[in-house]
């Protein structure tokens, strides 16, 4: 069984594709970001005089935040993750991303690749990940498809 899911409440894709598309035990989770519902983003700071300041690690942690809310509505967590990719626009962001990542995973969570690309689809982007979690384990007795 193969299914396709856009998540209501979340910030919608910017292209014709879902947030989680199901096959069988795996669950893929499109490339997400920090950006919000309302099409603002956490960790970014634009002052009175227009100076932007953005945050990596309030969108790292606003990044796998989202991805949680995306595995939840498939009856899925953190938890079930086995392989994330990581797309940074600066690796000098990467010691900052990695103490924010380790907040959530250890070296018993998931597999992960982190590149450096050249930019992502919003100037205010610092970081977008994707996701693959393994659904047919102890935490998912029934997963809500």
């Amino acid at each position: 069984m193969v299914e396709a899911k856009v998540v209501a409440d979340m910030a919608t894709p910017r292209g014709r594709f879902p947030h989680v598309k199901v096959a069988g035990d795996f669950a893929f989770v499109s490339g997400t970001s920090s950006r919000r519902p309302d099409d603002t983003f956490v960790g970014v700071d634009i002052d009175e005089r227009g100076v932007t300041r953005l945050d990596i690690k309030a969108q790292t942690r606003a990044v796998i935040e989202n991805i949680r809310a995306i595995l939840g509505s498939i009856g899925a967590s953190l938890d079930d993750l086995v392989q994330l990719t990581a797309y940074l626009v600066n690796m000098n962001d990467f010691h900052d991303y990695n103490t924010t990542y380790a907040e959530y995973f250890d070296e018993s969570g998931p597999t992960r690749t982190t590149v450096a690309v050249h930019q992502l689809p919003h100037p205010h982007l610092l970081i977008e990940i994707q996701a693959v979690a393994y659904l047919n384990n102890a935490s998912n007795q029934e997963v809500t498809r």
